[in-house]
């Protein structure tokens, strides 16, 4: 187990991570170094004539190690005869045949490709009385116990830290029970279930003692969502608000981890704090900005004493003094702000983030949502187009699930009454109402809508983003609405990339030959919508990389609603002014179906336009804060080299 120790130069204490971990460069190497070792422990058991007793996990963390365990069997002949599973969880009250079931998430993405024989398989059942759950869950220990106990559990984490449905709260002798959800974990579930009122409010959860009890842990967490919790529970005090920590206390566990999800981790995020650093020109950037910023300190009146006391002599003596440390990187800080997003005409482009030539360019933006270009970057869109670039927006998905039933009965019903009053046959009309209406009226909680119900969602949307284009200027030939195969399944879980989605987005890139291209940078969720079309973009423009005119295209990233990106990180910034803010506000505002109550809202109570002022004006205020020009709002853009 690693521990704390005290820097000798300064008396401060570092931490370091209390419990092993494993950083891989994504989590699709991880997943399968997960499952090498989960059939390394089975042929040993095999061949000692033994049960292999496996704790499976839900979610989205495991769905790549279990494709990879298919992959073993159908493809190595890795045999599950000998393994018994145990899963840690199941919501209640919950049937197993339901779209949210954790049984039919396990016959879907395991049990049902493999050997394993069907009566090892446990899940918690979410059909009993509440009378019986009692007995059921000292019964469901009792079986693991017979079986020797777990041989390795396999677990993921929740945004506030629980494992299972162990909450923050949980004890650590805590038993398998029934346990109510907290708000957090209902929220983040509550795409899964078409909103908050349908998320269950209790679950079945192994207790922290038998996974304690376990032979070895494995925890698993991908994408900058989980950074913040995975730091919480390896480096700080062990504690029931973050049950994960309980693991630094288990003879053998392991947080294996993608880069984004172990990115706050003390040796990664700040390396200077736990040993000697070669001070390249990004690590001496983010060193000193996060000094500036943890000590409430313009860039330029940052002292000699200031980055002795705080771990960063080594840059001082290779760098030193501090004034010019200090000036290099403001110098570099006040270079990313640019009110010309397409590049400057006629003007001195070596220290601007863009390119001076051609004085006009050709943008095409892509956005994942059919709101999230005005979002995330709507004052630099209407910038873009005032400033005389032929821009094109290209609206990735249709993004039709984010529309609320109420609202697509509301249009549906418009139809009805326009072709009425205008005389036109009314009848097919008239006919698809009824069936959506009679759908709708029936439809069970995460039931798929039916193609005309996911038809005219997406209609709304659409109409919505042509607006939004039209208000920035844009006439309809630059506006392009892709719909991209994977998304279209009328569910929340959407497929994985495929070959069509790369086709259409090569395609338009190679149509538009632009020399920017602006895409959703968001990894918070590696397997979430936004990140599968940027996947589409990188995969398109990688393969249109030979071709001539991508000599003269440089992509941008931007990032939504969620999150921004990190200070050090940003390469252009663009400030707004108040006016130009109200502006990008009445462009979302044409996003109606995405107001005052958004189906998947999150735990950000918040509309989206309040969002997206609240993180540009917050953007803002950092450059404020380290010295630079005081501005209203800023939108922040990373450059993506391919």
């Amino acid at each position: 187990m690693l521990k704390s120790t005290i820097d000798k130069a300064t008396g401060f204490e570092k931490r370091f991570e209390n419990i092993g971990t494993i950083v891989y460069e994504d989590s699709t190497s991880a997943s399968k170094s997960i499952a090498q070792e989960i059939a390394n422990l089975i042929k040993v058991k095999q061949s000692q004539r033994q049960p292999c007793i496996l704790g499976l996990a839900t979610g989205s963390s495991p769905k790549g190690l279990y494709a990879e365990l298919v992959r073993l069997h159908k493809e190595e002949g890795l045999s599950f005869k000998n393994v018994v599973s145990f899963n840690l969880d199941e919501y209640y009250p919950m049937e197993p045949d339901s779209i949210n079931s954790y049984v039919r998430f396990m016959q879907e993405q395991l049990f049902n490709h493999i050997d394993i024989l069907p009566e090892n398989c446990h899940v918690p059942d979410g059909t009993l009385s509440k009378a019986a759950i009692r007995d059921y869950c000292d019964q469901y220990e009792a079986k693991i116990e017979a079986l020797g106990g777990i041989d390795l559990q396999i677990l993921g984490i929740g945004g506030n830290g629980h494992i299972g449905f162990n909450e923050s709260g949980s004890l650590q002798n805590s038993k398998t029970r029934l346990v109510a959800l907290d708000h957090i974990t209902r929220v983040a579930a509550s795409g899964d279930f078409s909103g908050l009122e349908n998320t269950p409010r209790t679950a079945i959860t192994l207790g922290v003692k038998k996974i304690m009890e376990a032979k070895k842990v494995i925890l698993m967490a991908w994408g900058e969502s989980k950074s913040n919790i995975i730091k919480a529970s390896v480096e700080d005090e062990v504690t029931s608000l973050v049950p994960a920590s309980y693991l630094q206390e288990h003879r053998n566990a392991t947080f294996i981890l993608d880069q984004a999800a172990a990115s706050k981790l003390t040796r990664i995020n700040t390396p200077w704090l736990v040993e000697k650093v070669v001070w390249t020109d990004t690590l001496t950037r983010k060193a000193v900005l996060s000094l500036a910023l943890y000590l409430k300190k313009p860039i330029l009146m940052l002292t000699d004493a200031d980055y002795i006391e705080n771990g960063m002599s080594d840059l001082l003596a290779d760098s030193g003094p501090a004034y010019d440390i200090n000036i290099k990187i403001f110098n570099k800080l006040q270079n990313t702000i640019t009110g010309w997003p397409g590049g400057k005409p006629n003007a001195d482009d070596s220290k601007r983030p863009e390119r001076a030539e051609p004085a006009k360019k050709r943008v095409l933006i892509f956005s994942p949502h059919p709101d999230d270009d005005v979002i995330s970057m709507g004052g630099t869109f209407k910038r873009l187009h005032e400033q005389g670039h032929e821009v094109h927006i290209g609206y990735q998905t249709s993004g039709n699930i984010a529309v609320a039933d109420d609202e697509a009965l509301r249009f549906a019903s418009f139809v009805c009454d326009y072709n009425d009053k205008f005389g036109i046959d009314n009848s097919e009309a008239n006919a698809i109402y009824k069936k959506a209406a009679d759908f709708l009226k029936n439809k069970k909680a995460s039931e798929i809508d039916t193609p005309e119900v996911r038809y005219i969602k997406g209609l709304i949307r659409k109409g919505e983003a042509r607006a939004a284009s039209h208000f920035i200027g844009l006439p309809d030939s630059q506006i392009h609405f892709m719909e991209l195969p994977f998304y279209e399944t009328g569910a929340i879980k959407k497929n994985p990339i495929g070959v069509g989605d790369v086709q259409i987005t090569a395609d338009l890139i190679e149509k538009i030959k632009p020399h920017q291209i602006y895409a959703a940078g968001d990894l918070a969720d590696p397997h979430g919508t936004h990140k599968v079309c940027l996947d589409a973009i990188f995969a398109a423009v990688r393969e249109l990389k030979p071709k001539k005119f991508m000599k003269d295209c440089w992509v941008w990233l931007y990032r939504g609603a969620w999150q921004e990106w990190g200070i050090d990180e940003i390469e252009m910034a663009v400030p707004m002014g108040p006016d130009q803010v109200l502006e990008k506000r009445k462009g979302i505002f044409k996003h109606q179906s995405q107001k005052d109550g958004v189906v998947f809202q999150g735990a950000d109570s918040r509309e989206f336009w309040q969002r997206a002022e609240d993180r540009n004006r917050e953007t803002a205020e950092l450059y404020d804060q380290l010295g630079l020009s005081h501005y209203a709002a800023m939108e922040a853009f990373v450059r993506w080299h391919y």
